[in-house]
């Protein structure tokens, strides 16, 4: 399953439209490009295997593997990056404004829901993380 999230970069945050084949599964959010910083920084654009993963904190969401020096890069649930990201995506089903919005459980379970097939299908899962020009002026 290949995933593909394109994103625009703000000062205040990132915003991204997430991808399965050409269709919009979601929207994204993250915090601003702070030159790739542990815990302040949304992750460098690239192409990154996921895989499934639990904590008590978070319990089951996704984590991307192979991303360099950073570590735990996760996809979990979040309305706002700056108070609920460190270095993670958010899903949410609307932007309410830069690394912002709302709907988050909702879109994440879509999300999960696609993986989880295609991982128990043996199928690998793959994201892919690319700019793209602001579409909405926030």
């Amino acid at each position: 399953m290949e995933l593909l999230l394109q994103r625009t970069y703000y000062e205040t945050g990132t915003n991204g439209i997430l991808r399965i084949l050409d269709d919009i599964l979601c929207y994204t959010i993250e915090l601003p490009w702070r030159n790739n910083a542990p815990m302040k920084s949304c992750i460098p654009k690239g192409r990154y295997p996921v895989v499934l993963r639990y904590s008590p904190r978070h319990k089951n969401h996704l984590l991307l593997k192979d991303t360099g020096i950073r570590k735990l890069i996760l996809i979990h649930r979040a309305n706002n990056a700056r108070t609920e990201l460190k270095g993670c995506i958010a899903t949410v089903t609307e932007l309410t404004g830069p690394g912002m919005g709302k709907g988050s459980g909702k879109a994440f379970n879509k999300l999960l829901d696609l993986v989880f097939i295609a991982l128990k299908d043996n199928k690998p899962v793959w994201i892919t993380l690319e700019e793209m020009p602001a579409i909405i002026n926030l």
